[in-house]
């Protein structure tokens, strides 16, 4: 398995350029795969939605927190960086018009020297997807077309470009240079812990990251995708598995757990000691020495 690190949601360090940067070459020395950037485009003071990831229902990074975009984010580490990868989880897929984050994509890639994944979901803050113009009833069918906008873009359409007559978007001839490292392009993977993301997955995604469930739960979500993908003439088995582990939680036992529920990346995130660099940096080193 690969091991990646999640930079931590919210707070101070993540726009604090000294911090992050360190943080970064401290996870490429020690060997991570790649670095993971979350999203919320905005917060809202008073929702009513219910945050899926937690008992309480409630996100625990306050709404005044600083979260920065993802993307440029990862753009200012690659910068900083040579080889470790990054990745979105999850970048909110139905904020975004299509046309223009396959342009933001490739351009990271290509200038990073291959190394972006994206990792996207439909988003759970109904507000959140309201303020950005978007009617949250119908974003999974928004992204199911952005998903298929974003390869039609990435690919070699030759000189007349790509065509797209859709749902919610529409282009003719429509050239977007320079295309991804990768000929097929980013590597798009489906984060989120319904069926229908696990569906998405298999049908569309070139990997799925089931968020928030465990168990028997974990192991029927990828199931569907593996049916689902089936089903679509796909390969199961090329269809890449990532799961989370809190940091300090990462040993031998549970790795090989996490190994056998089908983990081709497991992605460790830092909890309380996050605030603390030289005490993450410590953690980075022992589940490097460990793994």
């Amino acid at each position: 398995m690969d091991y990646a690190i999640a930079l931590p949601f919210g707070g101070p360090s993540v726009v604090d350029p000294e911090w992050v940067t360190e943080f970064a070459l401290h996870a490429e020395a020690c060997g991570f795969e790649s670095l993971v950037v979350a999203e919320h485009s905005v917060m809202v003071g008073e929702s009513a939605s219910v945050y899926p990831y937690s008992a309480s229902g409630r996100l625990a990074v306050a709404g005044t927190s600083p979260i920065p975009d993802p993307l440029e984010l990862l753009s200012f580490l690659a910068a900083r960086t040579r080889t470790i990868g990054l990745a979105t989880g999850a970048l909110i897929l139905p904020h975004h018009h299509p046309v223009v984050l396959a342009k933001r994509a490739a351009t990271l890639d290509v200038l990073s020297g291959g190394r972006l994944r994206l990792c996207v979901g439909v988003g759970w803050l109904r507000e959140e997807t309201e303020a950005c113009g978007v009617d949250f009833a119908t974003r999974g069918r928004r992204a199911d077309e952005q998903i298929a906008v974003l390869r039609k873009l990435w690919a070699d359409s030759g000189p007349g470009g790509a065509d797209h007559d859709g749902e919610f978007f529409r282009f003719r001839g429509a050239l977007c240079h320079p295309r991804p490292v990768r000929p097929w392009g980013v590597p798009v993977h489906i984060g989120g812990h319904s069926v229908a993301a696990a569906r998405r997955a298999g049908r569309l995604g070139d990997g799925f990251q089931p968020l928030g469930v465990s168990g028997a739960e974990l192991r029927r979500l990828i199931g569907v995708m593996r049916r689902e993908a089936e089903r679509c003439g796909r390969d199961p088995g090329a269809l890449e598995v990532t799961l989370s582990c809190p940091l300090r939680e990462l040993t031998p036992e549970r790795a090989a757990a996490l190994a056998v529920a089908g983990a081709h990346r497991v992605v460790l995130q830092a909890g309380d000691e996050a605030s603390d660099l030289e005490k993450v940096k410590d953690l980075m080193e022992w589940c490097a020495a460990a793994r």
